[in-house]
């Protein structure tokens, strides 16, 4: 039987769609499949009021990779965007990342030697951290730790700060300047019309079929096309044989509300254990909205079970360990497997659009 098409690929999330775009340009058949009801997977934005809501949690694009910020730059125009969120500790508010606006507030000190002393002096003696907490108590003193770290991360992950890995928070931003920036990377923006319109340009000249699940379905499927590439969860298609993977989930509560601005800022976290919810996003700022309405959404951490949409891996010893199982399983399948949830890591936008380049060129080279 001919087939109808070079790649089946299972997700029309961004790696998906970026690695349907590259093969299309090389003359390749793709059809997309997805069970959402729609494409662009958690990057997917939806106008409100006139205003992009980002529909699975906040998504700013950053990235120093040139070549993934240029490539992005044929299917958008990006709004200069600055990540500078605002913690929210029982009403008191501090400037994130960690940096001289959050040690003036937290301690009054004016200068970084003023602040560096200041941390010296909680850093308990830690010199091999353990866990989370020892991990941040060592970079920024037991102050910010108590007031901006713990609440959050165990609301976030469901389990004391003891208990998670130091590796979560290792690469924390600390800085000795008045400096708000949350990432360093030199190209950070917002896409003018929202995550969406690129992932339809990019789908362009590829077949989509929504609402389906590739895994109830792949029998009827799989005879359309050469080669699969799967950007599901991977225990989930070997049928969980080896055991679940862990993740943390996430709730959205939005919430249209009949006022200009409700907290001034894109996202305010919420740091202490008494308010439910991590953090409220208001989606108009991070496009300078001037809508005479807003638009907000708490986001609420929960735990995973089969079934919900899977967000954060719990990438301990125990899951990466199960992780390589399945990992050496997909090997000697014959599928391709790309993205956070076919590689059970988490990804930022821009290495997904890097990785999904990357095994475009490996299957064009083959």
């Amino acid at each position: 039987m001919m087939k109808q098409y070079d790649y089946l690929i299972v997700g029309a999330g961004l790696f998906g769609a970026v690695f349907a775009h590259q093969m299309t340009t090389l003359g390749k058949r793709c059809c997309v499949v997805d069970r959402r009801p729609h494409i662009a997977g958690n990057v997917y934005t939806e106008a409100i009021e006139g205003i992009d809501v980002h529909c699975y949690g906040a998504h700013i694009f950053h990235t120093s990779d040139r070549e993934v910020w240029d490539f992005l730059g044929q299917f958008c125009s990006w709004i200069p965007f600055i990540n500078s969120p605002i913690a929210n500790y029982h009403g008191e508010l501090y400037n994130l990342p960690f940096n001289m606006n959050t040690f003036y507030q937290m301690w009054g000190v004016t200068t970084p030697e003023a602040a560096m002393a200041k941390i010296e002096t909680q850093r308990n003696g830690i010199s091999q951290p353990s866990n989370l907490e020892e991990q941040a108590i060592s970079l920024v003193g037991t102050d910010i730790y108590e007031k901006l770290i713990r609440g959050y991360t165990e609301k976030q992950w469901g389990r004391s700060c003891r208990d998670l890995p130091a590796f979560i928070i290792r690469r924390l931003p600390v800085r000795f300047r008045f400096d708000n920036n949350y990432f360093n990377d030199p190209y950070q923006g917002i896409p003018t019309e929202g995550y969406t319109r690129i992932c339809e340009k990019l789908l362009e000249g590829t077949d989509v079929i929504l609402n389906t699940d590739y895994l109830l379905c792949r029998r009827e499927l799989n005879p359309l096309a050469d080669r699969v590439l799967y950007t599901g969860c991977i225990d989930e298609f070997f049928g969980y044989c080896y055991g679940a993977l862990e993740y943390r989930s996430l709730r959205f509560e939005t919430e249209v509300l009949d006022l200009p601005n409700y907290q001034g800022v894109a996202a305010m976290n919420f740091t202490d254990t008494q308010t439910p919810y991590t953090r409220i996003i208001e989606h108009k700022h991070f496009t300078f909205g001037t809508q005479e309405k807003t638009v907000i959404t708490r986001e609420y951490p929960s735990p995973w079970k089969k079934g919900m949409e899977p967000y954060y891996p719990v990438a301990d010893e125990k899951n990466l360990a199960l992780y390589r199982r399945y990992a050496a399983l997909s090997e000697s399948s014959g599928v391709l497997f790309g993205g956070r949830l076919a590689e059970y890591k988490y990804y930022d936008m821009d290495k997904v659009v890097r990785s999904a380049m990357n095994l475009a060129r490996k299957e064009a080279a083959e």
